[in-house]
């Protein structure tokens, strides 16, 4: 086993909460609001599905950074896809795709947390989006190691209020659970939303970098992220549709839900998805930053601030909801995951040896997420009836 040298050591909570906070954030908000237009049989057996196909991306994720040293996805990209006379263009296309959804992804962030600050304390957007901005790019600004952290902190704090919030729920008055076929676009829509909700993958080379090429750690710290991650979605949409009904809006779902509780418990909801979208903010902009640092060989901080600053812009704008910007970032992400598979296949060929997938890593199984994977971006696209 090799050892890989990253910007910072990670214990393995940290390394664990960076994969949860990086899922647990506009997506998984997103998601109740979704679950809504189909059956609560069809939202568990979509969220199992969705599961098991990203605990075998992540970790088809995790080995390619592993064989290029914890590198990001374009320098992956860069030295195992592309190739000849057009290598340096294609690589420039894929920099401007991924860093184009994470900044939208990051706006959804700015957006949510507006819409929070609005609802809680009466703040204008403006106000609401650049108070979050300045918190959550300051931690970023100090680097990786404070991120995991104040990941580590807000995933623990999280897992608190929610365990309130259902209380809350359960003594409320509440709602059934949606019932019946709602169509196969409202499906899709849904499994592609989880799917975005689940995908830690652009912080899985932080992971291998924190955990220094630890193949067991990293194998367990993804597995339990995700892990997390689907208990979190499955108790925020459960309480949500229990709580809010028929009255779920794009806002995302705690806003919904503590205007249905109101009163000190509301205020939790408004804590918690604060916290999530602060979770989500650090670990986009962080692997944002090392993507443009990579690419451009730019000083960190400057890195820092071209991975944070057009995110601002962007939401001022205000072009569209939160989740709008949230489905719109899933897409091309979601497409962007095609690509890694094909890198991992020749990246594994290359170097004979499979340490953290084994079978899981195989061709059949690279064939299965790559599927799932657009089937996804279709569901993305589709509308919600």
């Amino acid at each position: 086993m090799k050892k890989i040298a990253g910007e910072s050591k990670l214990t393995f909570f940290e390394a664990t909460s960076i994969i949860v906070g990086h899922g647990v954030g506009s997506g998984i908000l997103s998601v109740p609001y979704l679950a809504s237009h189909n059956s609560f049989r069809d939202i568990l057996l979509i969220v199992v599905f969705c599961y098991l196909f990203n605990v075998v991306l992540h970790l088809i994720i995790a080995e390619l950074s592993y064989n290029n040293d914890g590198a990001q996805f374009i320098s992956c990209l860069d030295a195992e896809l592309f190739s000849g006379k057009v290598k340096k263009i294609l690589t420039w296309v894929a920099f401007i795709t991924l860093g184009l959804s994470v900044i939208f992804n990051v706006s959804a962030f700015l957006t949510g947390a507006a819409a929070v600050f609005r609802s809680w304390l009466g703040l204008s957007d403006a106000v609401g989006m650049l108070l979050f901005y300045v918190v959550g790019a300051g931690v970023v600004f100090i680097g990786m190691k404070l991120v995991g952290i104040c990941e580590k902190i807000a995933v623990g704090s999280m897992i608190a209020v929610v365990a309130i919030l259902a209380g809350a729920t359960f003594m409320s008055e509440m709602s059934p659970l949606p019932t019946g076929w709602h169509g196969f676009n409202n499906v899709l829509a849904l499994f592609s939303m989880v799917s975005f909700s689940l995908s830690a993958v652009m912080s899985t080379p932080q992971v291998v970098k924190g955990l220094e090429g630890d193949v067991k750690r990293i194998r367990a710290a993804i597995a339990s992220g995700l892990a997390i991650n689907v208990g979190l979605i499955l108790i925020i949409t459960i309480i949500t549709l229990l709580g809010a009904g028929q009255n779920i809006t794009e806002d995302g779902a705690l806003v919904d839900l503590a205007a249905h509780l109101g009163g000190w418990v509301s205020i939790l909801g408004y804590i918690f998805t604060l916290l999530a979208l602060a979770t989500s903010f650090w670990a986009n902009t962080l692997n944002l930053r090392d993507i443009v640092h990579e690419q451009t060989r730019w000083n960190i901080h400057i890195s820092w601030l071209a991975a944070s600053l057009p995110c601002l812009a962007i939401a001022f704008f205000g072009v569209s909801t939160f989740v709008g910007f949230t489905r719109f970032a899933s897409i091309i992400q979601v497409v962007t995951g095609i690509g890694i598979i094909v890198a991992y296949n020749l990246s594994r060929k290359r170097h004979h040896s499979s340490p953290l997938t084994g079978k899981f890593g195989t061709l059949p199984f690279q064939i299965l997420v790559v599927l799932c994977t657009m089937l996804a971006s279709v569901g993305a696209m589709l509308p919600v009836k």
